[in-house]
């Protein structure tokens, strides 16, 4: 079983950064795939940024040039650096590890961290 720990949410000012990181308690496969998701209320949840085997990245299109995801499989540890905060950008961040095997996906959630962007 795979749990998966997020922290450093908080408060910034517009213009800020902030650094989450998500900790698993078992190891992480090279060929897992990680990921951050964001959700406020009422909405869904939304893909931001994601890694997978190779570091190969991909970015939502309104965090690209601003958010940087990186893993770190020693440390079991994948990290989403955020700079140029936004008020948009105030959410709930999850962190997401999707194991998948010949046919089939599971997908591992943390608890979530809030990020609020505010003056």
């Amino acid at each position: 079983q795979v749990r998966l720990v997020e922290s450093g949410g908080g408060l910034v000012q517009p213009g800020g950064s902030l650094r989450l990181s998500c900790a698993t308690s078992g190891n992480i496969f090279s060929r897992d795939a990680m990921g951050w998701y964001r959700q406020t209320p009422g909405k869904q949840r939304e893909l931001v940024a994601v890694i997978i085997s190779g570091g190969i990245t991909n970015y939502a299109d309104s965090v690209k040039g601003r958010f940087t995801i990186s893993r770190d499989n020693a440390k079991n540890t994948v990290y989403l650096q955020m700079n140029s905060l936004k008020p948009e950008d105030t959410a709930v961040y999850y962190c997401n590890l999707r194991r998948s095997t010949v046919g089939t996906a599971n997908d591992y959630w943390g608890q979530g961290t809030q990020v609020t962007v505010s003056s």
